[in-house]
């Protein structure tokens, strides 16, 4: 029965330091701290190591539920698979504990939230993007591929398929391009 911290930055500029320091002082026996977007578990190995390690009766603690997940979907499968081994979750800054009825209630809700705003930060995003446009300012990202280089390639013969393992892109990238003509 022991008491598990993980901390979570969305990005490589923030920094987890503040969150592995109050999990410590919460008395978790190990924190696991990783920098990756919290919208989806893919390619947060750190938390998937946590999941697997947890045992019957341990305790997996963050500072807030955002950390642990940013979609509903998500903070349930989390919760679920938690609940099948029989581990308790719970936050320093929110009144979240599943061993109870009204910290699993409050847990749900705050879920809700952080996937809302994940939601309203990407609307403003795009709103800004389209903006930007109309004034001429936005171009967008500069093209990876490059069009000239495939045109070359396959008039010379080559095909599809060795044309993207020339460049390192993918097949339909290729097609996708070819058939804009």
């Amino acid at each position: 029965m022991a008491l598990y911290g993980y901390a979570r930055a969305s990005t490589h500029d923030q920094d987890v330091t503040i969150q592995v320091e109050t999990l410590t002082q919460a008395g978790c026996a190990v924190v696991r701290a990783e920098k990756a977007s919290g919208s989806s578990r893919k390619g947060r190995t750190e938390l998937a190591l946590l999941l697997e390690f947890l045992r019957p009766g341990d305790t997996l603690l963050v500072t807030r539920i955002d950390r642990l997940a940013r979609s509903i979907k998500d903070l349930q499968d989390i919760v679920a698979e938690m609940r099948a081994k029989n581990v308790d979750l719970r936050a320093t800054e929110q009144p979240i504990d599943t061993g109870t009825a009204a910290g699993k209630a409050f847990l749900d809700m705050l879920g809700v939230f952080a996937e809302f705003e994940t939601n309203l930060r990407r609307e403003r995003q795009m709103e800004g993007i389209r903006a930007a446009k109309a004034r001429g300012v936005y171009k967008g990202r500069k093209p990876r591929i490059d069009a000239d280089a495939i045109r070359r390639l396959k008039a010379e013969g080559l095909g599809a398929a060795a044309i993207a393992r020339h460049l390192g892109i993918g097949r339909a990238s290729v097609y996708r391009l070819l058939e804009s003509r």
